[in-house]
């Protein structure tokens, strides 16, 4: 919404073509599931050229080592680091023949400090990681590649914390409180911009000092 606000004509992904059309704001749907690569081609070859790819479609298992199957590790890093892989590496083309792009990867404080889900942590590290190795690849033809990496937020997965576990993780976050999605959205903005276009291969930590990186 805050890129459409801004003149972006934007489309949002994902499978349910109801709840993308409830987005609103003048965004337009592309029904498709990201771990189908022939899906994700053919709804990149409906849009056609783009100029700004944001990564932020992601899931999230949090059963401990011994009770986490490989398939579902599997399913992890298909979602969470394959697929932007596949996505970046299809519009990257075309914004090498224009000569101006924006990838901006949605990652997360797990990504640099590890508590536990080894394979939401490992998706989102290899993510980190993955952005700096396209930003080498893709700078020299004016396209920049950055990661926001969001603390805790303020969405339906955080109204599911207990007040006890409300209150552990307030007491590590310096600000006192939890983010907004308005707040990351300001962040993929300015990465998204004309503004930073001498910034690449960084991962933005927006966590009210959670992380200090």
């Amino acid at each position: 919404l805050r890129l459409a606000q801004n003149g972006a004509r934007v489309f949002v992904s994902g499978r349910d073509e109801a709840a993308l059309r409830g987005v609103g704001g003048g965004t337009q749907p592309l029904v498709f599931d990201l771990d189908d690569e022939a899906a994700c081609a053919a709804a990149l070859e409906q849009v056609g050229g783009i100029d700004i790819l944001v990564n932020n479609a992601g899931m999230r298992d949090r059963r401990a080592l011994a009770d986490l199957p490989r398939a579902a590790f599997s399913a992890m890093l298909e979602t969470n680091l394959a697929a932007p892989f596949d996505l970046a590496r299809r519009v990257a083309p075309g914004m090498i023949e224009r000569g101006w792009g924006r990838i901006v990867n949605v990652s997360s404080i797990a990504g640099q400090i590890a508590r536990g889900d080894p394979a939401y942590t490992a998706s989102k590290g290899g993510l980190d990681a993955l952005t700096r190795a396209l930003a080498a690849e893709l700078g020299p033809h004016g396209i920049t590649v950055n990661a926001v990496a969001p603390g805790f937020i303020e969405t339906a997965m955080t109204d599911k914390l207990t007040d006890d576990q409300k209150a552990g993780i307030m007491g590590q976050i310096p600000a006192g409180r939890m983010g907004t999605p308005e707040e990351i959205a300001a962040a993929v903005l300015y990465l998204s911009s004309p503004e930073a276009s001498y910034v690449t291969g960084t991962t933005l930590h927006v966590n009210g000092g959670m992380a200090m990186l």
